[in-house]
């Protein structure tokens, strides 16, 4: 009779506070599957990625960001590619996802030698999905996921901030802690 009391409080628990907070995503679901066209520094690929056929073949990072060229955004996807070589050693690939065309991706990443994969989510159809959307100022938040090989969310940053390094540093934390 206990269990069952404190199963329920613990449930009740667990929907109050994803409702209040907004965010209903936790460690432990699975990662929802999307398609996108992207950009890299060298190429337009409209055809896409398809999160669903990456699943497996490497960790995933997926880093939400409101837009291309905007100091914050630059100053987070730089300190991406400065540690690149870093994630590739923790078998991770980097799938970062903003709103902006995939002209825009290719520019940016061009400009600043970027090595890994920027997604175009203009309808925010994925960010919405993710939970990331930023419904007030119609461009993504700033926030990270990384997916495990078996496809589960492993960690989540709900608010990364870029004015510092903690939020990188959790970010390597959970990659170096992840079961391979």
């Amino acid at each position: 009779m206990y269990k069952n009391k404190l199963i329920i409080i613990l449930l009740l628990f667990i929907f109050t506070t994803s409702f209040i907070i907004g965010q209903t995503l936790v460690v432990g679901d699975k990662a929802k599957d999307f398609a996108l066209p992207y950009a890299t520094k060298d190429t337009i690929i409209r055809a896409g990625i398809k999160l669903s056929e990456v699943i497996g073949k490497k960790i995933i990072i997926l880093a939400f960001y409101p837009a291309d060229w905007s100091p914050g955004c630059t100053q987070q996807l730089c300190t991406f590619r400065d540690n690149f070589e870093r994630f590739s050693k923790l078998d991770a690939e980097i799938l970062a996802i903003s709103g902006d065309y995939v002209w825009s991706h290719k520019n940016w990443a061009e400009n600043k030698n970027y090595p890994f994969k920027l997604l175009s989510d203009h309808n925010h159809k994925v960010a919405k999905l993710y939970e990331s959307y930023n419904k007030e100022y119609g461009y993504n938040k700033r926030t990270v996921f990384v997916i495990d090989t078996k496809g589960l969310i492993s960690y989540i940053d709900w608010k990364y901030d870029v004015s510092g390094d903690s939020s990188f540093q959790n970010l390597q934390k959970a990659l170096q802690n992840i079961q391979r």
